[in-house]
């Protein structure tokens, strides 16, 4: 119940009602480390929330987007996937595979951040810096590990 209660809480922070559709979709997906797709939620919830459709599942995440509780993982093949980590972190992509893995490096977010202020883009305020790397898997059944 205490996942419940807190999104509730992210989603009322956020100025959105807490309704049941919003709940079921947002607990789906911060419990997923696989950056799901749309379609993919929903064949996940439907069984216990049948009256819940794919539409209503594209528009709640739509809405979870604009209010900056969930992001969008944009991939080679053109389909949309989800994340509701919204630390810092980059992706690498796997175009074999089709996977996505989270990666975590402060030092290179902090080179990337210090290059763009020296550069003092003009005209243009930063509001993120989203790195995803695409690739492929030597050994797909291994994950990527960054050493």
């Amino acid at each position: 119940m205490e996942v419940i209660s807190q999104i509730k809480d992210h989603l009322s922070e956020a100025g959105l009602k807490a309704t049941h559709p919003r709940i079921v979709v947002l607990k789906e997906l911060m419990l997923s480390h696989d950056h799901p797709t749309a379609e993919e939620i929903h064949g996940i919830i439907k069984e216990d929330n049948p009256s819940i459709s794919l539409g209503s599942v594209y528009r709640i995440l739509d809405v979870l987007v604009d209010a900056g509780l969930i992001q969008r993982v944009s991939v080679r093949s053109g389909s949309k996937r989800y994340d509701a980590n919204m630390s810092p972190h980059g992706h690498i992509y796997c175009l074999k595979t089709n996977k996505i893995q989270d990666f975590y490096d402060e030092e290179l977010y902090g080179l990337i951040n210090e290059f763009f202020r020296k550069k003092r883009i003009r005209n243009f305020k930063i509001n993120e810096i989203k790195l995803q790397v695409n690739g492929e898997r030597i050994d797909p059944e291994v994950d990527v590990t960054i050493i």
